[in-house]
């Protein structure tokens, strides 16, 4: 009787935590983002869309109106590791004139019921406010923000966030993207400006810039780091360092994509093509996809204009990267994750407003285009409760 009883509370309690964690994604949609020759009517509301995984295909649960920036590095979702609320930031608006301006605004989603998710708080912060990133612990919350090259610190209590100062980078720096890492004692800070990733040391609730600064290239952009905290994986938009007194190239420069290692700085950087907007790690640490526009959302007149964009999957092994599959993809494409099973990547293409579908055997990549999941505006940061 015993062990049939320990059988039955096993199993509720696998239940109940399949149930916590339904394995969601929530992506940031922006209704605002014109192409040459569209009409300001097309306009659409910007808002937030909660994404079941554990389906297949996978599919829209609920939506919620919210500012969102699909300008930007793709980092501008955060969802708690419990997945009960995610924060969403939005780097541009619309002005009483209907022209797009500099913003700063922070959104917290309340995710308590995945199909109705509400809008329980708004904050204004610096202008220029992009990557976004929450503590394992969910007390501690970072938002980088280009205009004052600062990173907004506010603590996290019942879904809602407290100011508690901010941490004042170097002139120029202009950050794209801040990531605590997995131990919740640093976080990582993208200083596109200064093409460095920066150190922050965090002590309970105060944050302060630390002495580690780590060169990755031109332009870097968003950054990822491994489940076990060791290493650090960013693109880099206009590719490598360059020597100094080496004059700039003309035309697209090829991006690259740095791993690095965060005890030694050692840094390992590939050329993976025009313009990579993004990396994705897989839950495990095991993959890393790359996307690439690819000169996909240039006008077809402009010099290294493509129509596609390109996905990439790279076999990660510390600082080593080995490429395991690429493909073309839809044009302008921004944010991707993994499901935890490594089954599926979600890529989002601005262009057409989806969210493409690609599955993934370990070896390749093939897309399933029945599983696109579409949007009447452009989808342009996604994250899950893992991802990052």
């Amino acid at each position: 009787m015993k062990t049939a009883i320990r059988i039955i509370t096993a199993a509720v309690l696998l239940s109940t935590a399949s149930a916590a964690y339904a394995e969601i994604a929530v992506s940031a949609n922006d209704g605002k983002q014109l192409r040459p020759g569209e009409a300001p009517s097309t306009r659409t509301a910007d808002h937030v869309s909660v994404l079941d995984l554990s389906a297949s295909p996978p599919k829209v649960l609920g939506s919620v109106a919210a500012p969102a920036s699909m300008i930007g590095a793709p980092a501008a979702v955060a969802v708690a590791r419990n997945e009960s609320f995610a924060l969403v930031t939005a780097i541009q608006r619309l002005n009483a004139a209907g022209e797009l301006e500099p913003a700063g605004v922070v959104s917290v989603i309340d995710l308590a019921s995945k199909s109705a998710p509400k809008v329980v708080q708004t904050l204004q912060v610096s202008d220029g406010a992009g990557g976004v990133t929450i503590n394992r612990a969910g007390t501690l919350a970072l938002v980088s923000s280009n205009s004052d090259d600062t990173v907004a610190v506010f603590t996290v209590a019942g879904k809602r966030l407290t100011p508690v100062g901010k941490v004042q980078l170097p002139e120029k720096s202009r950050p794209t993207d801040v990531l605590f890492a997995p131990d919740g004692k640093s976080a990582i800070v993208v200083a596109q400006g200064a093409g460095k990733l920066l150190r922050l040391d965090v002590a309970g609730s105060r944050v302060t810039l630390g002495s580690q600064q780590v060169e990755t290239g031109v332009q870097p952009y968003g950054v990822m780091i491994s489940p076990d905290g060791k290493f650090a994986y960013n693109t880099n938009l206009g590719g490598a360092v360059r020597p100094a007194g080496a004059a700039a190239t003309p035309g697209p420069r090829v991006g690259t994509v740095s791993a690095v290692d965060l005890a030694t700085g050692a840094v390992n950087s590939i050329e993976v093509g025009a313009t990579p907007e993004h990396v994705a790690l897989s839950r495990d640490g095991k993959y890393l996809a790359v996307v690439v526009a690819n000169g996909s959302a240039a006008q077809p007149s402009a010099p290294g204009y493509n129509p596609y964009g390109l996905l990439q999957v790279y076999g990660v092994n510390g600082t080593s990267l080995t490429r395991i599959a690429e493909v073309h993809s839809g044009a302008w494409c921004q944010g991707a994750v993994f499901t935890v099973d490594n089954r599926n990547l979600l890529l989002q293409c601005a262009m057409t407003k989806d969210i493409e579908v690609y599955r993934f055997d370990g070896k390749s990549l093939t897309q399933d285009k029945a599983a696109t999941l579409k949007f009447d505006a452009r989808p342009g940061s996604i994250n899950t409760a893992f991802s990052r």
